[in-house]
C-alpha cells in the first residue's frame, strides 16, 4: 500500500523544484517586472497548466507585484470540451478570458490533407493572442514551452534549416509591441509529466496537431530521450551549450569579425563581450574534449 505521507512529501518536493527552476528562469532573463500584467496562455495541456499553477504560487511570495490573467484560445476543434477550462479556472479564482476563433476550419481548408498544419496554425494563433493581449492590457505573454521544446527546436534548425537557432526564453514580437516569455525554459518535460499526474490536471488533447504522427518534432523528442537513457548528461550538456556561445569558434562572419582579427587578438566583434569568449587554440583542445567525453561531464546547466 502506498504511504500517503510519502506521496505528499514527493509531490511537495517536485513543486519546490519546479518553482525553483521557473523562478530562476524568470530572474535570469528578467521575464516579469513589478507592475506587469502577465497573460498566461492556457491550452489545456500539461505544460500550460503547470506554468499557470507555478506562477500563481510564485506570485504569493514574490518580492514584486504582478497580475495574472489566464487566456485560452478555443480554436473550434472537433470534440473540444468547451466547459473544461472555464470550470477549472473558476475553481482557482484566477481572472480568465476564453477567445473563440475558428482557426481549425481555416487550417483544414488551406492545408492539403497529410501536410503539416503547425506553421499556419501557429501564425494564426500568434496573431490572435497578440490582439487579445492588447485588449486585456497585458504587458507580458507567457507561453508554456519547456526545456525539451527548446532543444527540439535547436535540433530541427540544425538538421533541416542549417541554423544554430533555438527558441528564446524571452523575445520581442516583430511589431515591437509585445514581450513573449517562456517561464518553463529550464524545466525538463519529464518533471511536467509527473507534476500533471500528481495534480490531476484536466488535460485536453489537441485533435489538430496531435493527429499528425509523422511530425519531425516527434522524432527529435525521441532522439533526445534515447540520448538521455543511453548517454546520461548529454542532453544536459546540450542545453548548457546554449548558454555558452563562443562565436570565434564558429563560422558566422556576422557574429564574429574574422576579417579584421589581428595578431594581438584585440577584437570584440559586433557582439561586444561575446568576442571576449574566444579561447584561441584552447577552444579546440582535443585532449580536454576527450576527457569530457570519457565521463568528466560538466554539470550545472545554468552556470
Amino acid at each position: 500500500m502506498n504511504d500517503p505521507r510519502k506521496a505528499a512529501f514527493e509531490e511537495n518536493k517536485l513543486e519546490k523544484k519546479l518553482s525553483r527552476l521557473v523562478g530562476q528562469a524568470i530572474g535570469d532573463f528578467g521575464m516579469i517586472e513589478d507592475g506587469d500584467k502577465v497573460m498566461v496562455c492556457v491550452s489545456g495541456g500539461k505544460d500550460s497548466y503547470a506554468m499557470l499553477d507555478i506562477l500563481l504560487k510564485l506570485r504569493e511570495r514574490a518580492p514584486i507585484q504582478f497580475d495574472i490573467v489566464a487566456v485560452n484560445l478555443d480554436q473550434k476543434q472537433p470534440n473540444f470540451p468547451a466547459e473544461t477550462l472555464p470550470k477549472y479556472l473558476s475553481s482557482l479564482g484566477v481572472p480568465f478570458h476564453i477567445e473563440e476563433q475558428d482557426t481549425y476550419s481555416i487550417v483544414k481548408r488551406v492545408i492539403p490533407e497529410g501536410k503539416t498544419t503547425c506553421g499556419l496554425c501557429s501564425r494564426l494563433r500568434r496573431g490572435i493572442l497578440y490582439r487579445v493581449a492588447d485588449e486585456l492590457g497585458a504587458t507580458k505573454i507567457a507561453l508554456g514551452h519547456h526545456r525539451d521544446d527548446i532543444l527540439e527546436t535547436l535540433m530541427l534548425n540544425l538538421f533541416y534549416a542549417g541554423k544554430l537557432k533555438g527558441m528564446p526564453p524571452k523575445l520581442r514580437s516583430d511589431d515591437g509591441k509585445h514581450i513573449v516569455i517562456r517561464p518553463l525554459a529550464y524545466v525538463p518535460e519529464k518533471l511536467l509529466e509527473r507534476y500533471a499526474e500528481d495534480m490531476q490536471f484536466p488535460i485536453i488533447p489537441c485533435d489538430l496537431c496531435g493527429s499528425q504522427p509523422n511530425l519531425q518534432r516527434g522524432a527529435m523528442k525521441q532522439m533526445l530521450r534515447d540520448w538521455e537513457k543511453k548517454h546520461p548528461g548529454r542532453v544536459e550538456n546540450l542545453f548548457r551549450a546554449m548558454h555558452h556561445i563562443v562565436p570565434s569558434h564558429l563560422m558566422d562572419r556576422e557574429a564574429f569579425d574574422f576579417t579584421n582579427l589581428d595578431i594581438d587578438g584585440s577584437i570584440g566583434g559586433a557582439l561586444g563581450n561575446l568576442g571576449a569568449r574566444s579561447s584561441g587554440d584552447r577552444g579546440i583542445d582535443e585532449a580536454e574534449l576527450d576527457e569530457l567525453a570519457c565521463g568528466t561531464l560538466i554539470r550545472g546547466v545554468y552556470n
